[in-house]
């Protein structure tokens, strides 16, 4: 026989079916059959028994010859055997595959059942999340309303109380009855900048605080600052100096305004003998504010935890404690807010630099220049007829009290209606309203009911415990500055100043 494929030459020797090629009995006669009746049988395969017992695959094509007598067959062979091993192990291969196939379905089956478990999971926890951030958010909205109302409540007593007290500092009063006012006025300090404190540091947690962006002298930034705190480093021994470029910045006011003050306010703090020096410096297209002190000091180490909430450096005691340790944590959120950069550097016993790196802009015009600082900060209150609209009787007698101490005739009303009756058609030269005044009307409506009625725009000074971002952005839009309860007497004097020289 030949190889795999091949076909064999014709066997030579005739043997009768009887002495049989085939492997069993069975097949034998079955072949015989089909032979008697058919004559031939083609593409028949089988196995052959070699002389050695092996066993043989072959594809036959036998022919029963017609002209012999006794069955003589004539049959083509081809050994097929190594074909039928590659069909086995493709086979065999198949079957593997098939098995693999299943195994990893199964698998899949069962990583998908993890994963529709895993989403039913992710969606539930995607709901409670949801839900946790809709309570949250309602809790926030319910202490924002809390903060607004209880701030209001509590910060308008302490602001007739700042107010009488501001007015009792400037009286000429016996030495002992001045050194209690001072005292009480320090205690009643302490308490306004710990409040104050505690509801800006809710406010800039609020994630829709937006900064207003616009040009700015930075003189007209740091003088009203400089004013403010004039009296407040006079009662603390200590001078205070600014030495201001003629250069504008893009900033947004207020925002700029708080990080300055509360590097001013510590440094005045802080300092028990020398000065404070607030003074500027350009670098490329940046101007670094920088407010110099002779202080104490702040070790290398400590430069970061300053900037922690609720941290004051060298406090041992309760009385030592100023204020709640918010001022400067204040400083880093707003900071991050005008995406500016604040810098601090210190020597211990030698004081400390405190800076703030803001954007340059075009230069503004040119102010006149004043002879000093003091004569360009001084307010020009002696005869002006100034407006003051409050639904607190006592906060308009106090108001009245130290306005009138400034030398400026002052007009009391509780709404806009008494406010027109009291003015008797001369319109005022400012207005010092509340923003929540009674009836649901607010110190908005009031202003812009006097505006129309005069027909011009008469300057303003909302005066407010409300921190809201809402109160915030109607005043912007109305560009009238803010003054938040309970109200200081310096930083109002600067304002007016700024206020009324701007009118005049």
């Amino acid at each position: 026989m030949l190889g795999y494929g091949s076909v064999t030459a014709l066997v030579a020797a005739r043997q009768s079916l009887e002495q049989g090629f085939f492997i069993s009995a069975d097949e034998f006669q079955r072949v015989r059959r089909h032979l008697l009746l058919q004559g031939e049988l083609t593409g028949y395969e089988t196995r052959l028994a070699r002389a050695d017992g092996s066993l043989l695959d072959v594809r036959m094509n036998i022919l029963l010859r017609p002209d012999a007598a006794d069955h003589v067959i004539e049959a083509f062979v081809a050994d097929v055997t190594e074909r039928k091993q590659a069909q086995v192990a493709m086979q065999q291969l198949n079957d593997e595959l098939e098995q693999r196939v299943q195994a990893r379905t199964r698998e899949l089956e069962t990583l998908n059942e993890s994963l529709r478990f895993e989403i039913i999971e992710r969606e539930r926890t995607q709901c409670e999340l949801r839900e946790a951030r809709d309570v949250a958010e309602q809790a926030n909205r319910s202490k924002d309303r809390y903060l607004a109302a209880a701030s209001h409540d509590l910060l308008q007593p302490l602001n007739a109380a700042r107010l009488l007290m501001a007015t009792l500092r400037d009286s000429a009063l016996p030495a002992s009855a001045a050194q209690m006012v001072e005292r009480s006025h320090t205690a009643m300090e302490s308490a306004e900048d710990m409040l104050s404190d505690l509801l800006d540091i809710s406010r800039l947690d609020q994630p829709n605080l937006q900064a207003e962006f616009d040009d700015y002298a930075i003189a007209d930034v740091i003088e009203p600052l400089l004013s403010e705190f004039h009296s407040v480093a006079q009662a603390g021994g200590v001078t205070l100096r600014g030495r201001l470029p003629n250069r504008t910045v893009h900033t947004d006011y207020r925002l700029l305004s708080r990080i300055l003050r509360n590097f001013i306010s510590n440094a005045i703090r802080y300092t028990e003998r020398g000065g404070v020096l607030v003074g500027c410096r350009v670098r490329g297209e940046q101007l670094c504010i920088q407010v110099w002190d002779t202080g104490r000091g702040i070790d290398r180490q400590d430069f970061r935890r300053i900037f922690q909430e609720f941290n004051q450096l060298e406090v041992g005691k309760a009385g030592q404690r100023k204020g709640v340790g918010l001022g400067l944590a204040i400083v880093e959120r707003i900071a991050r807010l005008l995406r500016v950069r604040i810098e601090v550097q210190s020597q211990v016993g030698r004081g400390s630099v405190f800076s703030v790196s803001v954007p340059l802009a075009p230069d503004l015009p040119t102010r006149a220049a004043s002879n000093s600082l003091l004569d360009s900060l001084a307010v020009p209150l002696q005869g002006r007829r100034l407006l003051v609209i409050d639904n607190e009787e006592i906060i308009l007698q106090s108001m009245q009290s130290l306005l009138q101490q400034w030398g400026a005739e002052v007009v009391l009303a509780l709404d806009a209606d008494a406010a027109l009756a009291a003015l008797a058609g001369v319109p005022p030269d400012a207005i010092l309203v509340d923003y929540h005044l009674d009836n649901g009307l607010t110190g908005c409506d009031a202003v812009s009911q006097l505006r129309a009625h005069f027909a011009q725009p008469l300057p303003a000074i909302m005066i407010t415990a409300d921190r809201t971002e809402h109160c915030q952005q109607v005043l912007r839009d109305m560009a009238m500055p803010i003054l938040n309860k309970p109200l200081k007497a310096g930083k109002l004097r600067a304002m007016l100043g700024v206020l009324l020289r701007v009118a005049d």
